[in-house]
């Protein structure tokens, strides 16, 4: 065993950007073993673990790693699952580069270690293997209610499990696992990997009720007072679109990403007929907006069969939000980037269908309060933008449902569940919330780590009550 000077990471095979333009399947293809072990040889083990700074659910980083130089790829992935109940996921999604490899030390003098790409070898390598589940405590008899089914919700779930509490999952949609399924593409993420790691938490006894509307169905205080729950989880997510305003946005061939990725993903609008739900989408698509959503409606409308798909973004390629890996892999794809400009108006035909768009450029003027460079418009440089389909990609908010029907639960004025970020406490005790529905639209990762906190408040006050 020995230190890899190499400066570079070790690559990370593709499907040919013009194959995979045309499919579903993955487009990373993952590591060997022995590039993984190469890839690790790069790693110091520094003694200050820089990287962990990073990482939202402090996963032991150096240590994992270690393991994998040795070989030991399950001695790797029982480190990871100490912090991450959801590591062939994050491997997959997490923005790395943002996060725990922004504090690699070998970044100094070249690219970090490839610690997302690790986690996703030992993560594959164990599912390959068979998992192994995790050891759960005696019951408590305890009763935990976990209102979504997304990353927050699913590491609840788990950590509440493996304390000896009975957990119940109530998701809204007919399946388990939030924007992880109905979000996240096939080709970034496949749905197998989602199913396994839901599976794996009905294995060690979480029980899953899909179709399950709180809020309409049961109230949280109804769950509460005549379930007997001892607590409640709020993960309800960010799946409320935001649009834009603009003239236009109510024509046929106008959707929001959420529509548009949860009629591809979650209900397979891809392999229709052979699913039932149908999807329009013509030959040149404009996506507006600049994060990972967007690039993920870019890139879809391309394997949906789309001539010309279009990102419309109003500030620069340096302001782009999206992970560099997505940026990438769009560009290889074929994506066209229009940037420093903006919509100011969505033209249809009489029959009320997306014939074009109307669009100002836009040049980069002082820093907003975010720190990017304000968009500033170029008086009197409309142009026309020919498209039949406009796919509105510019975030979303919390799901009001559960907090309009909860008495005594705040929300701050975007509609956010107001939570201690201590501890995930609301202001209705025993009622826990994280994620989206508290930060707004964020990543995987941090959903996980304010999910990992609530857990740990809700089984202290179990302990004491």
């Amino acid at each position: 065993m020995s230190l890899n000077n190499s400066p570079n990471k070790n690559e990370m095979p593709c499907q040919d950007p013009k194959v995979r333009a045309k499919n579903f399947d993955e487009v990373a293809l993952g590591y060997t073993e022995e590039t993984a072990v190469d890839e690790a040889n790069r790693c110091l083990g520094c003694k200050k673990e820089p990287c962990r700074e990073g990482c939202p659910v402090q996963v032991p980083i150096p240590q994992f790693i270690a393991k994998i130089k040795e070989r030991d790829f399950a001695g790797a992935i029982e480190i990871i699952k100490t912090k991450n109940a959801l590591p062939a996921v994050c491997g997959r999604v997490c923005p790395q580069e943002s996060q725990c490899e922004k504090y690699c030390v070998r970044a100094k003098k070249g690219d970090p270690v490839g610690i997302g790409r690790l986690e996703r070898f030992v993560a594959d390598w164990e599912m390959a293997q068979g998992v192994k589940l995790v050891q759960c405590a005696p019951s408590t008899g305890k009763k935990v209610a976990v209102v979504g089914s997304g990353p927050a919700g699913l590491t609840v779930a788990a950590d509440c499990a493996q304390a000896g509490h009975k957990v119940t999952i109530f998701e809204a949609l007919h399946v388990p696992g939030g924007v992880l399924m109905y979000g996240i593409p096939e080709f970034r993420l496949p749905k197998a990997i989602v199913q396994a790691e839901i599976d794996n938490l009905r294995k060690i006894g979480v029980d899953i009720q899909v179709n399950s509307v709180i809020g309409a169905i049961d109230t949280v205080d109804e769950l509460l007072e005549d379930e007997g729950y001892d607590a409640v989880f709020l993960g309800t997510g960010a799946g409320l679109p935001y649009f834009l305003g603009i003239p236009g946005e109510n024509l046929n061939g106008v959707y929001s990403a959420n529509e548009f990725l949860t009629r591809t993903n979650l209900m397979k609008a891809y392999l229709f007929p052979e699913y039932d739900t149908p999807i329009k989408v013509g030959k040149r698509v404009v996506t507006l907006g600049g994060g990972n959503v967007a690039m993920d409606c870019a890139r879809t409308a391309l394997r949906l069969g789309a001539e010309e798909s279009y990102i419309v973004y109003r500030r620069s390629m340096n302001e782009l939000p999206a992970r560099i890996e997505e940026v990438h892999h769009a560009q290889e794809e074929g994506v066209i980037f229009n940037i420093l400009t903006n919509p100011t108006r969505i033209i249809g035909n009489d029959k009320n269908w997306v014939t074009s768009m109307e669009c100002l450029k836009y040049e980069l003027g002082e820093p907003d309060a975010s720190g990017r460079r304000s968009p500033v418009a170029i008086k009197g440089s409309e142009f026309i933008l020919e498209c039949d389909t406009v796919v509105v990609a510019i975030g979303q908010g919390p799901n009001p449902l559960v907090p309009r029907t909860t008495k005594g639960l705040d929300t701050n004025k975007k509609g956010n569940i107001i939570a201690d970020e201590a501890t995930g406490a609301t202001s209705k005790p025993k009622v826990f919330a994280g994620g989206d529905v508290v930060t707004g639209a964020a990543t995987v990762i941090k959903a996980m780590g304010a999910g990992r906190v609530a857990a740990t408040s809700i089984c202290e006050l179990l302990k004491n009550s």
